[in-house]
């Protein structure tokens, strides 16, 4: 298994990764982007859109500004729902 540290995330989105259950790469693409952003959401209230958007793009193994409008606009509908 791939540390978490292995895509790119800051010590800090690792360390609040960890502590939602995620510690491997292979985790966090099986869990997905909105089921854990609704992880950190519960435990860390201030987690924004942009966290979404963010391990959105390292799932898919791209850069952030790479995903397309289609694509950042169903993630931000997502998490306005939250």
């Amino acid at each position: 298994m791939s540390a978490v540290t292995s895509l790119g995330l800051g010590k800090t989105m690792e360390k609040k990764l960890h502590s939602v259950g995620v510690h491997s790469a292979e985790e966090l693409t099986t869990l997905g982007s909105k089921r854990a952003v609704l992880r950190l959401k519960e435990l860390y209230p201030n987690t924004c859109v942009v966290i979404l958007y963010h391990l959105e793009a390292v799932i898919r193994g791209v850069e952030m500004k790479q995903l397309d409008d289609r694509c950042k606009a169903e993630l931000k509908a997502f998490f306005q729902q939250l």
